[in-house]
């Protein structure tokens, strides 16, 4: 079983800068993980995806450029670096994790409880 916690959510101005943070325990070697975000009233979306090395990585249009995704596999974390915030990238940011191919296939089998951003213009 794979337990997925968010942190660094938070309220922050327009143009600001959040980093988001999954501490991931229980067997998640050679995982893929992934970013996903929901606003309210919203499906949830795909923000960010990164293989297990780390050298591939994914984005979604609307966040490539200002958002980086990256790990540490000794810490067991992955991190989501967002810059140039917009109001429109408010929503409840969620972790996931799942074997390799979950990469290609977008299938996750764990998600997080999700850690809250709010952009305000």
């Amino acid at each position: 079983q794979v337990q997925l916690v968010e942190s660094g959510g938070g309220l922050v101005q327009a143009g600001g800068s959040l980093r988001l943070s999954c501490a991931a325990s229980g067997r998640t070697f050679n995982y893929a993980m992934g970013w996903f975000r929901q606003a309210a009233g919203k499906e949830r979306e795909f923000v960010a995806r990164i293989n297990w090395s780390g050298e591939s990585t994914r984005y979604a249009d609307y966040v490539k450029g200002r958002f980086t995704i990256s790990r540490d596999n000794a810490k067991n974390t992955v991190y989501l670096q967002m810059n140039s915030l917009k109001p429109e990238d408010t929503a409840v940011y969620y972790c996931a994790a799942g074997p390799p191919e979950s990469f290609y296939s977008a299938r996750w089998d764990y998600w997080g409880q999700g850690t809250q951003v709010t952009v305000s213009s």
